[in-house]
């Protein structure tokens, strides 16, 4: 009976209904509600109100645009515009950015650049709404259909715990959400209630958002005063047997002087360390990135963006301490 009356829900309410086949939804609620306890008209209702949305498959099929190089990369982070916005924010919000600093080990530049890069400091959060974005990839994209419907799960108990309206938030394409641009999982498993209302709100509350993006970088180790990266002089022969496809820390400082190559500073020699290079219009670079530099990657998993997160960072920073 339950079963009919969930086939009769979705025959009258448009969305995702017409576009999918009935059992695999079934199977999805079927199969949450047993796990979670979840009330099952609730998740029926939410998951026949979702829209299958072609512009969502559009953006997450197309194939990809021209591979930028880092000279051009940087440009779309690191120009005047972001750092000024930077600054003004940093400004707008220093009591909590310094308290979560001073607390976490998260220097304020990493924390407001992060939140640059994301989204233009949360005005640029997407404009999708979840459900109809974790819906349609979970049950119209099977490339990774899986991972989509661990994340609709994920986001139907967010909702419940957070008090969030699952028909209301929105967020990017592939459901994102927030100033901070966190996945449901990253958002039930890192996010936190900066300002200490009983509510963690990553649109609005921006004490929740700055302090759920330090959590989450001091969640996957970031050390306190470690260095994040430093250019090489090193041949191209020796660089490129160091590095990897991997976002991996392989190697260790060690292994790098015992080819004679010197580092920045005072570097100990059981640092782990990855190799990269940045392509320049005068051509390749050699970089070294450290711990901080591996965990900026959790974030994003590109060697390119946590580099604009030091150098945005920086610059940032440095316009600050001048005013």
């Amino acid at each position: 009976m339950r079963t009919l009356l969930y086939c009769l829900v979705l025959a009258l309410l448009p969305g995702l209904s017409g576009a999918f086949d009935t059992p695999q939804i079934e199977s999805f609620v079927r199969d949450i509600v047993d796990r979670h306890g979840l009330d099952r008209q609730w998740v029926q209702e939410i998951i026949a109100e979702a829209e299958l949305k072609q512009s969502i498959l559009d953006a997450i099929s197309r194939p990809a645009e021209k591979t930028r190089p880092w000279h051009e990369y940087r440009l779309l982070f690191i120009n005047e515009r972001r750092i000024n916005d930077g600054v003004a924010f940093w400004q707008e919000h220093r009591d909590i950015l310094e308290r979560v600093a001073d607390e976490c080990g998260i220097p304020v530049g990493i924390i407001v650049a992060i939140l640059g890069i994301e989204t233009h400091y949360g005005t640029r959060a997407g404009s999708y709404r979840v459900i109809d974005s974790l819906s349609t990839l979970a049950f119209g994209y099977p490339p990774r259909s899986d991972f989509f419907r661990g994340e609709l799960e994920q986001f139907l108990l967010l909702s419940r715990e957070h008090s969030i309206d699952p028909l209301e938030a929105v967020g990017s394409y592939a459901g994102a959400m927030g100033a901070a641009q966190f996945i449901s999982s990253s958002y039930r498993k890192y996010a936190v209630d900066g300002s200490g209302d009983g509510r963690v709100d990553l649109w609005q509350d921006w004490r929740d958002v700055i302090a759920s993006v330090a959590n989450y970088l001091h969640a996957f180790g970031w050390q306190r005063d470690g260095p994040v990266a430093d250019v090489l002089a090193i041949d191209a022969e020796t660089a490129v047997s160091f590095m990897s496809e991997k976002l991996e820390l392989r190697h260790k400082v060690a292994d790098l002087r015992r080819f004679n190559v010197e580092l920045t500073g005072d570097r100990d020699d059981d640092l782990p360390i990855l190799l990269f290079e940045l392509e320049n219009k005068s051509g390749p670079e050699y970089w070294v990135g450290y711990n901080n530099f591996y965990v900026i990657t959790r974030y994003n998993r590109s060697r390119m963006y946590a580099m604009a997160v030091r150098e945005l960072g920086q610059a940032i920073t440095a316009r600050v301490s001048t005013q």
